[in-house]
């Protein structure tokens, strides 16, 4: 049984030691525009495309169980062409996280000190394999029932052809949305609003609010679904601090999720 105070350490935890020094005056100003160039840059851009999808999924005649999102996609007729592109969008993601991690670094907080130093095989590899479970066990039938009830799009995994390339390619998809996701939403963001000054648990809201925004393009459901995963990686990492875990669930839940599809579709009737 979990005890009062465990319970109370999880829901109102205390600052990290040592606490990160709180920006003043010109500095705070310097952290909003930082923070608002890499949004614009990166997630909070696709927040506001999400919202935009999912107005236009609710203004289109029918409920949103009858229309569909592809998540991973062909990019070109042409196979080489195609495989290209896959590649670019893979590297711009990473290139996402390495902004991320720049930053940080350039203001004097290392990766190790984000929870990216020395990997470590027993904590690292099981909590995140526990967390993915955690997470996508619950999230499957959390989708389903959704998109049975007319909340949420029917979500393709990936529409890509049966290239030789493909699984490699979903894969790694995987690992660079995992990447970028885990390093800006959780270990950048909820870093700088500590900076400005921010609550462990207002930090956490906004981050696991911008996960779940930019996830709406799916339906209530993809948004809903993804908030709740916000809460859950985002208060691990800031009782633990460490991102790898998270990084692991993350990505094995999108391989699971990449790679199951390709593998199970024609085979599982209520896979579309």
């Amino acid at each position: 049984m979990i005890s009062r105070a465990t319970l109370t350490s999880w829901l109102q935890p205390a600052s990290p030691e040592p606490a990160a020094p709180v920006a003043t005056g010109t500095e705070r100003r310097a952290l909003w525009i930082e923070i608002t160039i890499v949004l614009l840059v990166t997630f909070g851009t696709s927040g506001l495309s999400g919202l935009l999808s999912l107005t236009e999924s609710l203004l289109t005649p029918g409920n949103l169980a009858d229309q569909a999102v592809a998540l991973n996609v062909a990019r070109a007729e042409n196979q080489i062409i195609d495989v290209a592109r896959q590649l670019l969008g893979i590297v711009k993601l990473l290139s996402w996280a390495a902004l991320g991690l720049y930053l940080l670094w350039r203001s004097g907080v290392r990766p190790r000190d984000v929870g990216l130093g020395r990997f470590r095989w027993r904590p690292d590899a099981t909590h995140g394999v526990g967390l993915a479970a955690l997470i996508g066990l619950p999230g499957l039938g959390f989708y389903l029932l959704a998109r049975a009830i007319g909340a949420n799009l029917t979500v393709v995994p990936s529409t890509i052809g049966d290239h030789w390339w493909r699984l490699p390619a979903l894969i790694l998809w995987a690992i660079a949305n995992s990447g970028a996701e885990e390093v800006l939403v959780v270990a950048y963001l909820i870093t700088r609003l500590r900076q400005l000054g921010w609550s462990e648990n207002s930090s956490l809201l906004a981050s696991a609010l911008l996960r779940g925004t930019y996830h709406l393009y799916q339906g209530f459901g993809g948004g809903l679904g993804n908030v709740a995963m916000g809460l859950v990686f985002g208060r691990y990492w800031q009782k633990t601090g460490r991102l790898w875990p998270l990084v692991i669930a993350h990505a094995t839940i999108d391989s699971v999720a990449f790679v199951g599809y390709a593998a199970l579709r024609g085979h599982v009737g209520w896979i579309p």
